[in-house]
């Protein structure tokens, strides 16, 4: 019993020393005068969330209740220090004009012990902007192009898979209810497949496919519980020593055997593709010392992969389900999508995409009610005066900006709850401010892929819309539920539509 007692004192005055780091952490704010809600220790702000609430929901209370009083307020993620903005001037100044005050997004990454964690989203300093600037090319229009029929291609092959569903469970009104928001995720499982590593991942056929299995666990599995994560990001430099890492070991080791043997294959048999993987191999094989490794190259790949596939499907399942709910709404974008290619000569081209301007409204206004990433994060990599306050926010402190809130607020989007597609036509754009739609973020910091990403969407509703019509059914969750979970926006119950197949035209 001595021996007990001895360990247990031992760990109790071992801990002494953290519980006072962790107590002067969680009186940051208040030492400096800064107006903040009081955190709980450990949680910060966030006790509740990944519990009872979603991501987004303590920055809309924060925003609802502080915006109009003060430009920002203190915030405690965990045990890190934060500020929430609310000024859209000063948002402004964070993400254009004073850009290199808060270059960096301060997010955890271990290049060592998780080479797939050092990926151009958590990358800061000289290695982002080198990485950014190489990795640019692959964006361009010229390549939008090149891409496009690979996507129209799997939008085709996504359509005959849904008709053979509808054929299989329906009677003659062929029509049936079914669950749309994994279908879309196969979808775009299956697009990025072909865009990013040159590969038929066949997810659309085989929802049971490696690729498929390996990006649900990406996003439906975390590697540490809530208070190990806290610790990792708010002691990054000791969890480095450690050799802490995010991503699961086997989905680790899957992405980097199939970059592997890609790379292998294409150098081996010489194959050039237009695709996103054949610059990476360029960048590895480039004379300048800066050359990509294996490892690298596998990182950009694994974060072009799990943005693009998440990202695009449930922005894609809470479209259909807003034109399930309006079908008025979807009835004039089937109308658009008609005469487009009936102008067209019967074919899905990258220039008639572009005329379609309703579809991209109502593409932008789902954007708006279900922001995918509900906040935006940045750190201070000096000291930032707070124009027109006494407030310096210090280096190192992470800034959120919530978009979420800032597209839900009523002083802005009238009736923020209601779904119209006309808050986005030119002349309603022209009267907001410049940083109250934020989707993609802004400035030089901005989502690199944000045009592929509209792209693959808005080719994706125009195939669907064009042959199916989509409806409530008893399964429909009204309103959605969102999922607690998720670090993403995402639905708690998946997405269920009835769905019906249109008759040729």
């Amino acid at each position: 019993m001595d021996v007990i007692w001895i360990i247990f004192y031992t760990l109790l005055i071992a801990f002494i020393p953290f519980y006072f780091v962790f107590l002067k952490r969680n009186a940051y704010w208040a030492d400096r005068g800064v107006l903040h809600e009081k955190p709980v220790l450990f949680y910060g702000n966030m006790r509740n969330v990944g519990r009872t609430q979603p991501l987004r929901q303590p920055f809309r209370e924060l925003y609802a209740k502080y915006k109009d009083k003060v430009p920002f307020c203190g915030f405690y993620i965990s045990l890190r220090p934060a500020v929430v903005l609310f000024d859209l001037e000063l948002i402004k100044n964070v993400l254009i004009r004073d850009f290199s005050k808060f270059a960096n997004r301060g997010n955890y990454y271990n290049e060592k012990a998780d080479p797939l964690s050092a990926h151009l989203f958590n990358l800061d300093g000289p290695k982002w902007r080198d990485m950014r600037v190489k990795l640019t090319p692959t964006f361009t229009t010229g390549k939008m192009k090149f891409m496009f029929p690979t996507v129209v291609d799997v939008a085709n092959r996504f359509v005959t898979v849904l008709d053979g569903i509808v054929k299989s469970e329906t009677s003659e009104l062929r029509s049936c209810n079914i669950e749309v928001k994994e279908l879309l995720a196969r979808f775009t499982t299956d697009v990025i497949g072909c865009c990013a590593f040159g590969l038929e991942c066949n997810s659309l056929q085989d929802p049971n496919m490696e690729f498929r299995l390996m990006s649900k666990k990406v996003f439906n599995s975390r590697r540490h519980g809530r208070f190990v994560g806290a610790l990792i990001r708010s002691f990054p430099k000791i969890a480095r020593m450690c050799g802490a890492k995010l991503v699961h070991e086997d989905v680790s080791k899957f992405f980097m055997r199939v970059v592997r043997e890609n790379v292998e294959y294409r150098e081996s048999e010489g194959i050039q593709r237009n695709d996103f993987m054949n610059l990476l191999i360029e960048l590895k094989n480039t004379k300048d010392q800066n050359a990509l490794t294996l490892e690298e190259i596998a990182a950009q790949a694994f974060v072009f992969f799990i943005a693009g596939f998440e990202t695009s499907s449930s922005t894609m399942g809470f479209c259909l389900y807003e034109l399930a709910l309006n079908p008025s709404v979807q009835n004039k974008a089937r109308d658009e999508i008609e005469e487009m290619f009936k102008r067209h000569g019967g074919q899905l081209t990258y220039d008639g995409l572009k005329e379609l301007k309703y579809l991209q409204n109502v593409l932008h206004e789902t954007m708006r009610m279900y922001s995918i990433a509900s906040i935006i994060m940045r750190q201070t990599v000096e000291n930032y005066a707070v124009p027109n306050t006494n407030h310096v926010i210090e280096k190192d402190i992470i800034v959120i900006i919530p978009i979420d809130a800032i597209h839900y607020d009523p002083a802005i989007y009238p009736n923020p709850t209601k779904f119209d597609p006309g808050r986005f036509e030119p002349e309603e754009v022209e009267k907001r401010h410049t940083m109250s739609f934020l989707p993609f973020g802004d400035g030089p910091r901005n989502c690199i892929g944000m045009r592929f990403g509209e792209m693959q969407a808005m080719i994706g509703l125009v195939m669907l819309l064009k042959n199916f019509q989509f409806s409530p059914c008893e399964h429909t969750k009204i309103p959605i539920e969102i999922s607690t979970k998720s670090v993403v926006l995402s639905s708690q119950h998946g997405i269920s539509l009835e769905v019906k197949k249109l008759l040729e035209n």
